[in-house]
């Protein structure tokens, strides 16, 4: 199966997954696979009880609850994905913007650094955006030990931290606030990534989206920056 119709069956799927689980599908959903990396980019996704809920400023419930949706939605999107693409997605990554009614997904397959060597981990502008998530890494906790990424497409840059938590957040893990940690991290990360000034610069593009998220156990973290094109 070519490409395109691996991305188009992936979208009519995760519409219904979502669907499913949800009680409400998202608007739109753009799906890029390259190569050990899946990403999956929905719009419009918000039900009429989450509104509520975000009406009365209760955003945390709403994020908690999609939490726990996602541990039972997480190994079906995995066979989904296995099963049209044949990648075997080791690790999930996924973020929201409840103001946006946005969400994103990255699957990754075999390695999340070993692998993707091609013409996608060179584009103009690479040095300075990995610069600039050192900075913005560095006020948020710590430099990273390693970083990567890979423009996954015109519109889909995904970027790779490896060795990013201090002692702190070792210890908050190991004694079970692993919710709380990613939440505050979430709220930090976030907010220092969206109210960035350089990276539309950088990428000459305007940045129509950005996410965050993380893989305590492997001490790594996964940022999806959708772009739209300045000639778009």
């Amino acid at each position: 199966m070519e490409i395109k119709a691996q991305q188009t069956k992936l979208s009519n799927n995760f519409g219904k997954l979502l669907r499913e689980k949800f009680g409400k599908g998202p608007e739109a959903i753009y799906v890029t696979v390259s190569k050990p990396y899946v990403l999956i980019y929905i719009s419009g996704f918000i039900s009429a009880t989450e509104q509520v809920l975000l009406d009365q400023g209760q955003d945390l419930t709403v994020l908690t609850t999609r939490e726990y949706l996602m541990k039972s939605l997480d190994p079906e999107m995995r066979g989904q994905i296995k099963a049209i693409t044949d990648i075997d997605i080791q690790h999930m990554y996924y973020d929201w913007n409840l103001d946006r009614q946005t969400g994103v997904f990255v699957g990754v397959g075999p390695s999340i650094v070993a692998e993707g060597k091609d013409s996608e981990s060179d584009y103009k502008g690479k040095k300075k955006v990995h610069e600039e998530i050192i900075s913005i890494s560095r006020q948020a906790e710590k430099a990273p030990d390693r970083v990567e990424s890979y423009m996954l497409g015109s519109r889909t840059l995904v970027v790779i931290r490896e060795g990013i938590l201090v002692p702190i957040e070792k210890q908050l893990i190991a004694l079970g606030f692993v919710e709380t940690l990613r939440v505050a991290k979430r709220q930090l990360e976030g907010e220092l990534l969206s109210n960035d000034i350089h990276f539309s610069a950088i990428l000459e593009a305007g940045i129509q989206d950005v996410f965050v998220d993380w893989n305590f156990e492997l001490d790594n973290s996964v940022i999806s920056f959708i772009l739209k094109p300045n000639d778009s």
